[in-house]
C-alpha cells in the first residue's frame, strides 16, 4: 500500500500525532506550551513537527489563550533609517514568544496615526511598539493596548520606554573634539522645531562652554544644509577647528564643502556626525567619526520589555536608557 507523502509546510496536526505516536490533543498541548506534559514528550512532538514541516495555526492558539500573538509597530520613519534597526531588534526578542510584527507607517501624520491605531485595535494586537510620534510625544496614546515607546522619552515616567539619551550622546562628540585639542567648535544642528535639536544644542553649550565659537546653526537634516552651513560660517569669518554635527547627513555635506574650500580633514578641521549610518560614515573620505545609539539593542530591549508585560512578569525598570558610544574614524584622527 503506497504511503502518503507529506510535503514541507503541508503537514496536518494528525500527521504529527501519528508520527509521534501520541494523540492530537497531546500535539496541541506540546506545541502551544500548555498542559502538564513531560518535557521529553514536548521535545519529541516538536522534533516531529519540525521534520514534517508542520506549522501551527496561530489563530487556534490565540483563541484558546485570548491573544492574537501579534504586535503593532508604529513609526514615522518611512525611509527606515531608524525604524528598521529597531524593528529588527524587536523581532529578535519577540520571536522568543512566537510573536509576529505588523509594521505601520504613520508618515508623520497624526490623523493617519489614529487610523492605523484603530486598525491595529480591530486586529486585536497584543501590544504596540512606538518609534517616534508625529508632532512630538505629548502624552500617551489613547489605547488600552500595552505599549512600549522607543527612541524618544515620553512625557510620563509611568509609560514603558526604551530610549537613547540624546544630550549625553552629543556630549560624547564634544568631549572627543576637546580631547583632541580642538578649541574653536562649531555646532551644525537640524531644524529648531525638531524635538531633539534644542536638547542637543543645550548639551553642546554646556559641554563646549567658551570653546563654542557661535550659537548653534539650525537647518534641515540634509547634506545640502551641511554644505550651506559651512559656506555661511566661512563667509562670516568665523574661525573654527572642529565641527559637531547633529546627523551624519549634515556632517557628510559639511565635510565635502570644507574640502572644496581647501580645508584639510582632520588636520585643519575635525568633524563628527551623529547616527553612525553605514551609508554615510563609510562613504565619506575620510571615514566619518559618529555617535552610535545602538538602535538594534533599543529594539531588542523594547521587545523583551513588551513580552514581560504580556506574560505577566514583573518589570523592574519602566524606562530603560541605552548608552551611546562614539565610533572614531578618520574625520577626527
Amino acid at each position: 500500500m503506497p504511503t502518503r507523502s507529506t510535503s514541507p509546510g503541508k503537514a496536518r496536526i494528525g500527521d504529527v500525532a501519528r508520527a509521534a505516536g501520541v494523540s492530537v490533543g497531546t500535539v496541541s498541548k506540546a506545541l502551544n506550551g500548555t498542559g502538564s506534559l513531560k518535557q521529553e514528550t514536548r521535545d519529541r512532538v516538536q522534533s516531529v513537527a519540525d521534520r514534517l514541516g508542520f506549522v501551527a495555526d496561530p489563530r487556534g492558539r490565540g483563541l484558546s489563550q485570548g491573544r492574537s500573538y501579534t504586535v503593532g509597530f508604529l513609526t514615522t520613519d518611512s525611509f527606515g533609517r531608524f525604524s528598521m534597526p529597531i524593528l529588527m531588534g524587536a523581532e529578535d526578542a519577540l520571536a522568543v514568544g512566537k510573536m509576529a510584527v505588523i509594521l505601520s507607517d504613520t508618515r508623520d501624520d497624526y490623523a493617519r496615526e489614529q487610523h492605523l491605531l484603530r486598525s491595529l485595535h480591530e486586529r486585536r494586537v497584543d501590544g504596540l511598539i512606538i518609534t517616534n510620534r508625529p508632532q512630538g510625544i505629548s502624552g500617551p496614546l489613547t489605547s488600552s493596548i500595552p505599549t512600549v515607546y522607543t527612541f524618544d522619552t515620553p512625557d510620563s515616567p509611568d509609560e514603558l520606554a526604551v530610549v537613547s539619551d540624546r544630550a549625553h550622546s552629543i556630549t560624547l562628540a564634544v568631549e572627543h573634539l576637546l580631547a583632541l585639542g580642538r578649541t574653536r567648535l562649531l555646532h551644525i544642528s537640524g531644524p529648531l522645531r525638531a524635538r531633539t535639536a534644542p536638547v542637543k544644542a543645550a548639551a553642546v553649550r554646556d559641554a563646549a562652554g567658551d570653546h563654542l565659537v557661535q550659537p548653534s546653526m539650525h537647518g534641515t537634516w540634509s547634506e545640502a544644509w551641511g554644505r550651506r552651513a559651512v559656506d555661511i560660517a566661512i563667509a562670516s569669518g568665523v574661525d573654527f577647528d572642529g565641527i559637531c554635527c547633529d546627523s551624519d547627513q549634515i556632517a557628510r555635506g559639511a565635510l565635502e564643502r570644507l574640502r572644496a574650500h581647501g580645508r584639510s580633514i582632520p588636520e585643519d578641521v575635525a568633524i563628527t556626525g551623529f547616527g553612525n549610518w553605514d551609508a554615510m560614515v563609510d562613504a565619506t573620505v575620510p571615514g566619518l567619526t559618529s555617535i552610535d545609539q545602538d538602535l538594534t539593542e533599543i529594539g531588542r530591549l523594547a521587545g523583551t520589555l513588551l513580552l514581560d508585560v504580556l506574560e505577566g512578569r514583573e518589570v523592574a525598570d519602566r524606562q530603560i536608557v541605552v548608552p551611546s558610544q562614539i565610533v572614531v574614524r578618520g574625520s577626527t584622527i
